[in-house]
């Protein structure tokens, strides 16, 4: 088990205080968050707009849901932002109010915490390691009437695997039939050019909801901006009303307007890691002592296969900080979650995994 209590990623403060360093000493594999760090117009648009600060953000973010809606090609009435992706879900739970709900294990924790505040009553469908982790048609006669909804993380956070397009579309098609709302998590999906996930499919699935994040992809953990999108306006404008006021706050609401138009950081970042992230894979790989599952986001699924070693302490001691997926339903202490970071970030990762690992 982690010797940390913190349930996420990204938890340098207390990682730190566990060895006796200060937090910036660290390098942080366990939270998944591009590199390539802040983009450079939204820097600039901060810099330059900096007095926004004084006075209250549009409280319905008129210009941030049009720039979504550009970016998607959706109407801006499908879209509901809010401070970060947790919010949303949060705002999405609260204002479907489930009785009964499906998760997957492992899995993203926050759905299930969601659920809890209003409740509900929670079944877990549990991904196999004899199928890879891999999602597959035994989640099919699993969801019965009994549901109300469904949450679905594509990729997948920990293992960073998709469900082939066919089985979402069966899952779609089911849930259908039987009136469960679908909520499909998609926060990592920028990473994955070659993937167009369900939002140009939301007008033939209204019972279809997908979560989006921006704090990943463009490195902006610390200004939280996240959204949701339904095919049923009239859907979107119930949750809004639920919505706390001014959630977002004014620089966040500017980076959602500014980014989704850099389009050089967002060549950049996918081809950082289509070259870093399978490199990073191979090396991995290589190394006795762990087995490594070929996940699509900016992060990988791993297991320790020496019983006998406290991996995630023992690197900490090296000054890096990897996630423990001992708190995930469906894990134990073997399995860890590691970001794809830098060429020579990676390097140090690697070499202390051998390390350890000898």
């Amino acid at each position: 088990m982690s010797r940390l209590k913190c349930a996420h990623g990204g938890n340098t403060r207390e990682a730190a205080a566990l060895i006796g360093v200060a937090a910036d000493q660290l390098l942080d594999f366990s939270a998944n968050i591009n590199p390539l760090g802040m983009p450079e117009s939204l820097k600039q648009a901060i810099v330059a707009q900096l007095s926004c600060a004084e006075r209250y953000p549009d409280v319905e973010y008129q210009q941030l849901h049009q720039a979504l809606a550009a970016h998607h090609g959706v109407p801006a009435t499908w879209i509901l932002a809010g401070n970060g992706e947790t919010e949303s879900i949060f705002t999405l739970v609260n204002g479907l109010q489930p009785r009964r709900a499906m998760v997957v294990a492992p899995g993203f924790a926050e759905y299930r915490r969601a659920l809890e505040t209003q409740g509900c009553v929670i079944d877990t469908f549990y991904l196999r390691e004899e199928d890879g982790w891999q999602l597959s048609e035994a989640i099919l006669p699993a969801l019965t009437a009994e549901l109300d909804c469904l949450f679905l993380c594509t990729p997948n956070n920990p293992t960073g695997l998709m469900p082939e397009h066919t089985l979402l579309t069966a899952i779609a098609e089911r849930c259908r039939a039987l009136d469960i709302a679908l909520i499909l998590d998609e926060a990592f999906l920028d990473f994955i050019p070659d993937a167009p996930g369900f939002i140009p499919l939301l007008a033939e699935y209204p019972h279809v909801w997908v979560l989006r994040s921006l704090t990943k992809f463009y490195s902006i953990p610390g200004l939280r901006l996240g959204y949701l999108l339904n095919g049923d306006e009239r859907a979107v404008a119930r949750l809004r009303q639920r919505q706390m006021p001014w959630s977002i706050n004014a620089f966040a609401a500017l980076a959602g307007e500014v980014i989704l138009n850099d389009s050089a950081y967002q060549q950049a970042t996918r081809r950082w890691l289509a070259d870093e992230g399978a490199r990073f894979y191979r090396a991995l790989s290589k190394i006795d002592g762990i087995t490594v599952y070929p996940g699509r986001a900016n992060y990988l699924f791993l297991r320790c296969e020496r019983p006998d070693l406290e991996l995630q302490y023992a690197l900490l001691e090296q000054q890096i900080l990897i996630r423990s997926c001992a708190n995930y339903p469906g894990l134990d202490g073997r399995y860890f979650r590691v970001a794809i970071r830098s060429a020579e970030e990676n390097q140090r990762l690697l070499a202390a995994l051998s390390q350890v690992l000898s």
